[in-house]
């Protein structure tokens, strides 16, 4: 069984990880954090000192990298190290970057000798450690079928998506109903609170009828017991909506819903949660309400 890599192991990428080392296969990680690797090399993985000994290690590498920003520094993107580092091997960009960045570091890939496939993944902390993400793969069929295999450690269901970056929009237009569905349930939660409503009551009548569902079973208890830990941070959940917003103009596409929960996120940011769950949007919304809230349209 040939060993796969894997490039960057934070809050989704560390029980990515877990899952592939668990179900057997040989595994080599890299963490730029090196604490972060302890479970990895306790599940039997190996742990690499440099991303350059994954790749000597692995044909397949997964990344799930912070940014683009963070993919081009690992993989020496723009200096002579690059083409060596990639060719002959497959690369799965699992994060969530532009469509268009993705694109161009296809096109980077194929012409250094390199395989690429776009593999973003839906879901939070909690589908990761369970194995429970939903995967959505793009690029050359031939790449695509290699890679959809080693995917069922960490997913439920994979879906092709065409060639790049058919993933990456895919998943942006996911990531809109995801983030427009955890402010408004935040912002359901605040008006019952604000109105002296008993909060548990109100959560349970919401979780009896239609609106139901996992995202509101996963937030709702978060919101009661203001637990706040991360399943998807703030800075990240800002980082989509800044991507999905880009798209979204470049396409000539409204998103009036984005564009609000884009200022509350940022405002969320603003009073410091860095670490805290997309949750902790509530935050913007107690703030707001604190500042005397604002003229609705009845107004």
């Amino acid at each position: 069984m040939d060993t796969v890599g894997f490039l960057g192991l934070g809050v989704m990428g560390q029980p990515m990880a877990l899952n592939l080392a668990r179900s057997g296969l040989p595994l080599v990680v890299w963490n730029r954090t090196p604490a972060r690797c302890g479970p990895l090399r306790t599940a039997g993985a190996a742990v690499a000192g440099s991303p350059a000994e994954v790749m000597d290690r692995a044909g397949t590498v997964f990344l799930m990298l912070a940014d683009e920003a963070a993919v081009d520094t690992v993989l020496g993107r723009g200096t002579p190290a690059f083409a060596s580092l990639v060719r002959g091997h497959t690369l799965v960009h699992m994060g969530t970057t532009s469509p268009d960045y993705s694109r161009d570091l296809q096109a980077d890939i194929l012409a250094a000798g390199g395989a690429y496939v776009e593999a973003p993944v839906s879901g939070s902390r909690v589908p990761a450690e369970n194995g429970r993400l939903v995967a959505m793969v793009a690029g050359d069929e031939p790449a695509v079928a290699a890679v959809r295999p080693l995917l069922d450690p960490l997913c439920g269901q994979t879906f092709p998506c065409g060639p790049v970056p058919g993933a990456l929009l895919m998943k942006l237009a996911v990531n809109i109903f995801l983030i427009t569905t955890v402010t408004g349930l935040a912002e359901a939660y605040h008006f019952a609170e604000g109105h002296g409503l008993d909060a548990e009551q109100f959560l349970a009548v919401l979780d009896a009828g239609p609106m139901a569902s996992a995202v509101s079973r996963m937030k709702a208890p978060k919101l009661l017991k203001r637990d706040f830990s991360v399943q998807a941070a703030i800075p990240d959940v800002l980082k989509n909506n800044q991507l999905i917003a880009r798209a979204a103009r470049s396409a000539g596409v409204a998103s009036p819903l984005l564009d609000v929960c884009h200022a509350l996120y940022a405002e969320t940011l603003a009073l410091g949660h860095t670490d805290a769950d997309m949750a902790a949007v509530l935050h913007a919304l107690e703030a707001r309400t604190a500042a005397g809230g604002g003229p609705g349209p009845t107004d």
